[in-house]
């Protein structure tokens, strides 16, 4: 259940051009409320399909714990399926489906993302559903020793089967001396074992409270049916003192870090970072941009170089994150067989150098901006997609009209631009590598 948000770099997309097969919504589209307890809502009609959906952004990830209680945001993500005080463990899932609906559930550094599709004519359902467990959640001792077991077995699993995971998160650890996101999303080993009782009730009632929520309703639904239904079990829910902003800057880095882990693997994976802006930087949309020339598709700088042309490696990706705070753009790769990780690491660096000192040009920068374009229409021909993207722009940008201003935004990004953010942010100084690799090498 826990997932990387690295798809979110993939939604800032520009929006469809006139002439378009498909029809897109628009800022006035989108109706707004808030109740008296401060949860706001963003709710989009689509009558196209008899079927809507409800997104709950709550607004906690790994980047609001501390030492001691890492990994609660996405163990959370757990315990809200596991009952109430009117619906016992697993009846979440079961009266959802009876109504034909399913769901899902995300958690990042950032964010907890509760997601719930259903016929339309199970609103009221979902409303109940949802109003209930952020309600009376239910702290049953068994239920949490139960779901403590099965997050350290997918803390387990997850080691011992991703290279990228391992990597990811030894990078973070690595890069980030002070800021929260040191940390994984989903916790470390002794403080997954070592929760109280205590810690998840106060963590429960610090952030899932209604004011610290944005739910986005998109489907064959009317606005005034949907605050109808908000006023009547959401309401009541008594509003919490706003938890405390995370403060914590990391600072800048001085110098280059580098580690190296150890694992029985065929061939060396190689991990890059560098210290990016958040989300609302104005040079976001041209690291977003740069990410893709670095590595979407086949006709990319480095998988034309590293792996089609000198086929050093098997796998390789750049990606530009969407985060509240300072991140890492990343660039993994898993080395071919025969190929050391230094030689590797190497031509990717080479290549970003040749980058910076001679720029893209305008035929692969306007590519890139089309391959957004279309993955728009295919976002933005479901209520899925219209729903995650004003739920993030909402969340990470501050306002979902960003969702409309952002292709300008992405038009106006120069070659020049993408060139200066590679020579700005790509130097050795604010770059950490880290390799995994097997013993013997």
């Amino acid at each position: 259940m826990l997932k990387r948000f690295f798809a979110l770099c993939g939604w800032l997309l520009l929006l469809a051009a006139p002439g378009s097969l498909f029809a897109q919504p628009r800022p006035a589209d989108v109706q707004t409320f808030s109740l008296a307890n401060g949860m706001k809502f963003l709710v989009l009609e689509d009558h196209s399909i008899p079927n809507a959906n409800l997104y709950l952004f709550w607004k906690v990830g790994s980047r609001n714990e501390y030492p001691g209680i890492t990994g609660l945001s996405h163990f959370f993500e757990h315990m809200m399926f596991n009952g109430t005080r009117r619906y016992g463990p697993k009846m979440f899932d079961q009266v959802m489906e009876n109504s034909g609906g399913s769901n899902n559930a995300y958690t990042t550094e950032d964010v907890t993302v509760y997601t719930d599709w259903f016929p339309s004519t199970a609103l009221e359902t979902m409303f109940d559903l949802e109003s209930d467990r952020v309600r009376d959640l239910n702290f049953d001792d068994k239920m949490i020793e139960s779901e403590r077991g099965v997050v350290l077995s997918e803390w387990r699993t997850g080691l011992e089967n991703s290279n990228f995971r391992a990597l990811h998160q030894h990078l973070l650890s690595v890069a980030f001396f002070a800021h929260p996101y040191s940390w994984p999303v989903i916790g470390y080993e002794s403080d997954i074992k070592n929760w109280r009782k205590e810690d998840l009730q106060q963590y429960f009632r610090t952030y899932y409270a209604p004011n610290n929520c944005v739910a986005v309703v998109v489907g064959d639904v009317r606005t005034e049916r949907v605050q109808q239904l908000a006023r009547q079990y959401f309401e009541p829910i008594a509003a919490h003192t706003p938890p405390r902003p995370v403060h914590t800057q990391e600072p800048p880095q001085q110098g280059e870090k580098r580690f190296a882990l150890q694992k029985d693997v065929s061939a060396p994976n190689l991990m890059i970072g560098w210290h990016v802006p958040a989300a609302t930087s104005p040079d976001y949309y041209a690291l977003s941009l740069l990410g893709d020339i670095l590595s979407e598709g086949k006709s990319s700088r480095l998988y034309r170089s590293v792996v089609d042309q000198k086929q050093l490696a098997t796998r390789i990706e750049a990606t530009m994150p969407t985060n509240l705070d300072p991140y890492l753009f990343t660039v993994f790769a898993t080395a071919n067989a025969g190929v050391t990780a230094d030689r590797l690491e190497r031509v990717i660096l080479d290549e970003i150098d040749g980058l910076i000192k001679d720029g893209v040009t305008e035929k692969e920068l306007q590519k890139v901006k089309n391959q957004r374009r279309v993955r728009l229409y295919r976002q933005l021909e479901t209520i899925n997609g219209k729903a995650d993207n004003l739920g993030t722009y909402e969340v990470f940008f501050g306002d979902y009209r960003q969702l409309f201003a952002a292709p300008g935004q992405f038009e106006k990004v120069s070659a020049e631009d993408v060139r200066r953010v590679a020579a700005q942010y790509f130097t050795k100084a604010n770059r950490t590598a880290g390799v995994l690799q097997a013993k013997a090498e």
